[in-house]
């Protein structure tokens, strides 16, 4: 089956899920500048959510452009990944109407930890069918960053029953060290 459809299916999903987040914010009565501050952690969480879709949707796509095909297991793959993602709306809304406490921090973590096991699955399920020789197999390779950000996701995740804003910081660091997309599949492009 020709990707395509996946690429195209996954975009409108990811863009819906965008439009739901910035729905949630709401507009705060008064003109002054104080009238902000309510919804200072809404709008936070709104911006680190945000950034997450777009990690995801930039991976995502230099993952797919190693791809020539999809089978029905990477099509569920790809269902499971979007599931968890169609979750981050209401994870970042708990967490920034309840201004970032202990349980909605936390689930905020448990989300991204499944996103990114997920991601992970997704990616496994492309090298099996593409093959050990494959660009996308030699791309991932051990996959070190990855890893790292479950490690943080687990620690982060442990720190929001500590303290919720520890726990923030290091989601946000995941979100650094992803911020650029991943160059290992685009060195591996080039050099194919």
């Amino acid at each position: 089956m020709h990707k395509g459809r996946v690429e195209a299916f996954s975009d409108g999903v990811l863009a819906i899920i965008i439009t739901i987040m910035v729905l949630e914010l709401k507009v705060p009565h008064g003109d002054e500048v104080a009238a902000l501050m309510p919804v200072l952690p809404i709008f936070l969480s709104y911006v680190l959510s945000f950034v997450y879709i777009g990690i995801y949707w930039n991976n995502h796509h230099h993952l797919f452009q190693t791809v020539k095909q999809v089978r029905g297991s990477a099509l569920w793959a790809n269902l499971h990944l979007l599931f968890w993602l169609s979750l981050i709306p209401f994870t970042t809304g708990w967490a920034g109407e309840n201004h970032f406490t202990t349980w909605p921090v936390a689930l905020y973590g448990i989300n991204l930890f499944l996103c990114g096991f997920a991601y992970s699955i997704l990616s496994k399920v492309l090298i099996k069918s593409q093959g050990r020789d494959s660009v996308l197999a030699k791309a991932i390779g051990d996959d070190r960053k990855g890893n790292l950000s479950v490690a943080l996701y687990l620690i982060a995740i442990a720190a929001a029953f500590w303290q919720p804003f520890v726990a923030i910081a290091l989601y946000s660091v995941v979100a650094i060290i992803w911020i650029v997309p991943d160059k290992r599949i685009e060195k591996a492009l080039q050099a194919e």
